[in-house]
């Protein structure tokens, strides 16, 4: 018989009586039993706490009633639905109740309570809305939170949330933190007071011997992208399956990272002698509720990480690990928010190992090599480290700390994803331009989703009616919109007892969204063209909340409809085809996008993306969900973002001047202007040459000497000889060239650059330039010979050898600081040697290239002195 009602010492330590839902000698011999009196007495004594229990210790469904009785109401908190009902569900039983008596919960859209409840077991994300209503928590003694360990977004919120409770409103307010891992240091951290950190409180599993297979695939496997999982890799993991079924008793929990690639393996393992079920969040309650409980044969039982902690799966004896999870991620430089498949963490896999031996000795079998086990990661990354942080933004500001500074999170979020976040919010009309949260925002909050699907529905919900906004939203707020089309997706879920739920709760939230005044309108950022917060479709009104439908929305199409939600909720996402009946697509938001080959949206002209998601290094999105859109209300959903404005400058390799009308960056339309500002074209030259760079103009010979001969002097005498660099000239391209004629790029290949150049010399040395840096230099024979400036720190002279007897030394320039680089050369023209010090040169290298040249060179005068022979152009007469 069932335990009632029972007065008994609630644990050593209390100091006083009080009334416990059971005794703690009644309830179930698991681990964390012997544990209880000491939780309960460090409760009592510090107020706040951490409770360090292994999966299947029983601290999920006994610690609740250890503390709860009459006047001592518990809230448990759990991250996931599927572990909130189950967990109610087994301490009701305990209790020989059902749920909703004494032990109640409340999940998204469901709620079984009652006068009588004590213990309440609550998801994390449901507990943070209950603190923003009531801070207090009024009539609440205790809060557990649950598996802190996974550290979900909510959880870190629920938590900073209930430490600031403690400290400024209910100091005898009582938290326990709970988790399946041994990292508490954080947790206590967190919860301490004083700078003292929390009590720790372990209990120690008790579970049978799992022996560990490593059974990975015989072939090489491409690892996970985004969503995608290798084929090869389920292929796998389903004839693991089987073996793990072959070679033993009892059920099989086969752990995977989504809801689709369990249909996947459900299908490769049609005809098995075995009841095959699936559990996962996206089930309704019943199904949920059905895995959990043993069946009247052999099952196989299809998981994702719902199953790792929180939860019992009766009969498990085998562990099946495909060794990945699916876990969120934002590209916050492109607004694109998406789950993404990553290799498990190590301690997550001695979770679901532990899964196999709760109830007897058992197997795990993991379809990765041992070798590769110690390079996984330790833990699971926290949410807060890669999610999209819009909604933690918006929690944030509701609890007024719109940064949360001062809040007492496990880890701050980063910079720029909460900025971006917020950014996003004050688009949204959620925030103000201090970060403090609008009306609108606490109509957005109370829809109890994403603050950009919150504002589709109330948005939507004006053109479209509540009915109609609230099933497409329903449809985007579900993962298995990932692929494919919007539209069709909605109408398929239209047989979902799940979906319709979600639809009822999403038209009773419209019911309680109060319209937002015109003050909370969604502001607009400066450069763009501010809109009302309400777009008005095609024969729609602009109302918020609960709405009939309004007059002309039956007109409107699934297509449009679909389209319309999808754009309210990702304006920066509305698309438009590059080319006519192609794949490619430019977002509003500048992001480059391309449909997956085959898809029936390509070449639709204008898409609203619902999910996108780019891989490292690849260049364009892949679109992986989408509803098409007219062009009318794309302009409608993305209004925002419309912009028209007269642009000059360098685009594309020329000057442009037109008027343009933009959606974000989509072009919708460009004039030529023709008469632009001259003014403009000419910052428009100047930017395209620092751009391109100074080979737009033309370099004639006498030009580019002209420059070089500059470099020299200025390089050999400082100032006021100019700087004639590359970065030099561009910094002021219109101090040198005479630009006023000049419109387009073709017009700057016809500047007088010498002329320009010219113009850099101050008049006081512009006569001394052929002193300093001569254009030629006279040889002892008479020539002229052109210096060559190639290398502004050694000017070259190129001259025969004959043509220099007589010379004792290399002549100078820059009056006389820098001699010139000889380079002596044969009769041919060929270099001989190469000197500074001519003088060193006759008396040492001479001789040696004489020797070598006379025989060669016979018609040559090759002299055995050469500072006093006579210098000539020309070889010797040929004897006859």
């Amino acid at each position: 018989m069932a335990p009632v009602w029972t007065t008994a010492w609630a644990a050593a330590g209390m100091g006083q009586t009080g009334r416990v839902l059971i005794p703690v000698g009644s309830l179930p011999d698991l681990p964390v039993r012997p544990v209880l009196p000491e939780v309960t007495a460090t409760l009592a004594g510090a107020g706040a706490a951490v409770l360090v229990a292994p999966p299947g210790t029983g601290k999920t469904t006994l610690v609740p009633l250890a503390l709860a009785g009459p006047g001592s109401r518990v809230i448990v908190a759990e991250p996931r639905r599927v572990a909130a009902r189950a967990a109610a569900r087994r301490m009701a039983t305990l209790l020989g109740e059902r749920t909703g008596q004494r032990v109640g919960y409340a999940v998204r859209g469901e709620r079984q309570v009652s006068r009588d409840t004590v213990v309440e077991v609550v998801t994390t994300g449901l507990l943070v809305r209950r603190l923003q209503a009531d801070p207090e928590l009024a009539g609440v003694t205790t809060v557990i939170l649950d598996e802190c360990h996974e550290r979900h977004l909510d959880s870190d919120l629920a938590l900073a949330f209930l430490v600031e409770v403690r400290a400024a409103l209910r100091s005898d307010l009582r938290v326990l933190a709970t988790s399946a891992t041994a990292d508490a240091d954080r947790l206590a951290a967190v919860l301490g007071e004083a700078g003292r950190p929390a009590p720790i409180v372990t209990a120690h599993a008790r579970h049978h011997p799992v022996e560990v297979i490593w059974a990975p695939p015989a072939g090489p496997v491409t690892p996970p992208h985004g969503l995608r999982v290798d084929p090869r890799l389920l292929d796998h993991v389903a004839a693991t399956t089987r073996r793990a079924l072959a070679e033993g008793d009892g059920d099989v929990l086969v752990f995977l990272p989504g809801a689709g690639e369990i249909a996947t393996i459900a299908a490769r393992l049609a005809g098995l002698d075995a009841d095959v079920v699936s559990l996962h969040g996206r089930q309704t309650g019943a199904a949920q509720d059905a895995a959990l409980r043993a069946g009247p044969r052999r099952r196989v039982v299809l998981a994702t990480a719902v199953a790792e902690s929180s939860l019992t799966v009766p009969g498990v004896r085998a562990v099946v690990d495909a060794g990945l999870s699916r876990v969120p991620r934002m590209d916050h430089s492109r607004g694109l928010g998406a789950l993404a498949t990553v290799a498990v963490s190590r301690s997550s896999a001695e979770q679901r190992a532990g899964r196999a031996g709760r109830e007897a000795p058992g197997r795990v079998y993991r379809c990765w090599p041992a070798a590769l086990h110690d390079r996984l990661p330790a833990q699971p990354e926290p949410e807060i480290g890669a999610a999209d942080l819009t909604g933690f933004a918006l929690d944030l500001a509701l609890w007024g700390h719109p940064d949360g500074d001062g809040l007492a999170l496990p880890d701050p979020p980063p910079p720029g994803a909460l900025r971006a976040a917020v950014a996003t919010l004050h688009d949204l009309g959620a925030v103000d331009a201090d970060g403090r949260v609008t009306a609108r925002g606490r109509a957005l909050a109370g829809a109890g989703l994403h603050p950009r699907l919150a504002r589709a529905l109330l948005d939507g919900a004006a053109v479209l009616g509540a009915d109609r906004a609230a099933e497409i939203v329903a449809v985007l707020d579900d993962d298995r919109t990932t692929t494919g089309d919007v539209v069709t997706v909605w109408r398929a879920a239209r047989n979902d007892p799940s979906w319709r739920a979600e639809v009822r709760r999403l038209t009773r939230a419209l019911d309680r969204s109060a319209p937002p005044s015109p003050a909370d309108a969604p502001p607009s950022r400066p450069e763009k063209t501010a809109q009302p917060a309400t777009p008005v479709g095609p024969g729609g009104t602009a109302r918020s909340g609960r709405a009939a439908r309004p007059v002309g929305a039956a007109r409107l199409s699934d297509d449009v409809a679909a389209g319309l939600v999808t754009g309210l909720a990702y304006p920066e996402r509305v698309a438009r085809v590059r080319e006519p009946g192609g794949r490619a697509y430019l977002m509003a938001g500048g992001t480059a996008a391309e449909l997956p080959v085959g898809s029936p949206l390509s070449g639709t002209p204008w898409l609203a993306v619902a999910g996108a998601d780019r891989s490292a290094g690849a260049r364009v999105a892949r679109i992986r969900s989408a509803a098409p859109l007219d062009e009318e209300t794309a302009l409608s959903v993305a209004a925002p973002m419309s912009t028209e404005e007269t642009e000059i400058g360098w685009i594309d390799g020329d000057v442009v001047a037109r008027r343009v009308r933009r959606l974000g960056t989509i072009t919708l339309a460009s004039v030529r202007l023709t008469d632009p500002d001259a003014a403009l074209l000419r910052a428009a030259l100047v930017a395209g040459l620092r751009q391109e760079g100074l080979g737009l103009l033309t370099w004639s010979r006498n030009a580019g000497d002209l420059r070089r001969r500059l470099l020299f002097a200025h390089a050999a005498l400082g100032d006021p000889w100019p700087d004639v660099s590359d970065e030099a000239l561009l910094a002021s391209p219109e101090d040198w060239l005479d630009l006023g004629s000049a419109r387009r790029r073709s017009d700057l290949a016809k500047l007088d650059v010498a002329g320009g150049l010219r113009r850099l010399v101050p008049w006081q040395v512009a006569g001394r330039l052929d002193d300093v840096a001569p254009e030629r230099l006279p040889v002892p024979s008479g020539s002229q010979v052109r210096v060559d400036y190639s290398d502004p720190a050694a000017p070259v002279l190129a001259v025969k050898v004959q043509e220099a007897f007589g010379w004792k030394e290399a002549p100078r320039l820059a009056d006389g600081r820098v001699p010139v680089l000889l380079h002596l050369l044969s009769p041919a023209g060929r270099p001989v040697a190469v000197t500074r010090d001519l003088g060193s040169f006759w008396v040492q290298g001479y001789p040696q290239v004489r020797a070598e040249m006379r025989g060669r060179y016979p018609r040559h005068p090759w002299p055995e002195d050469p500072t006093t022979a006579e210098p000539t152009r020309r070889a010797n007469p040929r004897s006859r």
